[in-house]
This record gives C-alpha cells, sequence and structure tokens, in this order.
C-alpha cells in the first residue's frame, strides 16, 4: 500500500536534507539558482520555526520531496508581510504521484495561519512549464521576468516571478 506523509524536516536533519537536494542540483541543474558547489558547505536554508521552515514528502517512509518557506524581510520591517516558497523539488521517482502537489498545499495551508504573510513568492525558471502550471493551479500569477537571471555552464535562463496573494 502506498503511503505518504508531510512532515517539516528540522536543521537536525541537515544531512539527510543535503543529501537530497544534491540529487536534484545533478540531476535538474537547470531548474534550480543554485550550485552542487553552493550547497555544499551553505546552513540548512530555513530556521525551524513559523515563518521559516522546511517541509518532507516521504513516500513509503522515503524521502521522496521538498520545499521550504522563509518570510521575506526576517529583519526588515517593511518586507515582513511576504513570504518566500524555495528549494521546491521532487525526485524523479517519486514524479507523478501528486507529491509536488500535495507539498505546496501543506505550505500554503501552513502559511495561512500567520496572519501578518500577505503574499507567498517565488521564481521559477520560465521555460519550466510543468511547475509554472502547477503553481497558476494554486492561484500565482506571474508579475515579473527577468531576462538572463541565471548563467549556467556558458547558457543563459530566465526567470519569471510569480506570487499567490492571501489576503
Amino acid at each position: 500500500m502506498e503511503h505518504l506523509e508531510i512532515t517539516e524536516i528540522k536543521s537536525d536533519k541537515v544531512e539527510a536534507y543535503k543529501e537530497f537536494l544534491a540529487i536534484g542540483l545533478r540531476n535538474d541543474e537547470e531548474n534550480f539558482r543554485i550550485s552542487p558547489i553552493d550547497d555544499l558547505n551553505s546552513p540548512f536554508p530555513t530556521k525551524n520555526n513559523e515563518d521559516s521552515f522546511t517541509l518532507g514528502a516521504y513516500y513509503n517512509g522515503q524521502l521522496a520531496g521538498i520545499v521550504s518557506f522563509a518570510r521575506d524581510g526576517q529583519d526588515r520591517e517593511k518586507l515582513r508581510h511576504k513570504g518566500i516558497l524555495f528549494r521546491m523539488y521532487v525526485s524523479n521517482e517519486y514524479r507523478g504521484k501528486g507529491i509536488a502537489k500535495k507539498l505546496i498545499e501543506a505550505l500554503i495551508a501552513r502559511v495561512r495561519k500567520i496572519d501578518t504573510i500577505e503574499q507567498i513568492n517565488l521564481t521559477v525558471i520560465a521555460t519550466n512549464t510543468g511547475a509554472k502550471t502547477l503553481y497558476e493551479k494554486f492561484g500565482f500569477v506571474t508579475f515579473g521576468t527577468e531576462t538572463n537571471a541565471i548563467k549556467w555552464k556558458g547558457k543563459y535562463f530566465t526567470e519569471d516571478q510569480m506570487v499567490l496573494r492571501l489576503r
């Protein structure tokens, strides 16, 4: 029987998280803003609190997907009304099972409980139509496009900025 559990990944699990993310950074390198080298010595991406967290999707007990959220402006009063969805990744062998959808649903549900966050922003590679279509199903809309936002291995990538207004 197939079982999917969405749960928070805390910073004490940084090694397992980094091992999982490293696979994504290698296999889907063109869909991330960071490279495997960028991530080598970086800290856990979130702070284990209400407005800075990472969720993991465990499919039959195996980590199958991740997504992180952090309030924009942790130390900037004028930006605290928004947050950022980032490092969304589902490994190849678990795609097509609705895992990305469940991760986004869980993230949005958790953020909606924070009265002071009014919107969730994200960036996505413009040619990643599968991801963009999924985000749009949740109500995210594109509000900007940056040409040549990323340069990787001599190739440029355009990013779209998307927003979901919660209030």
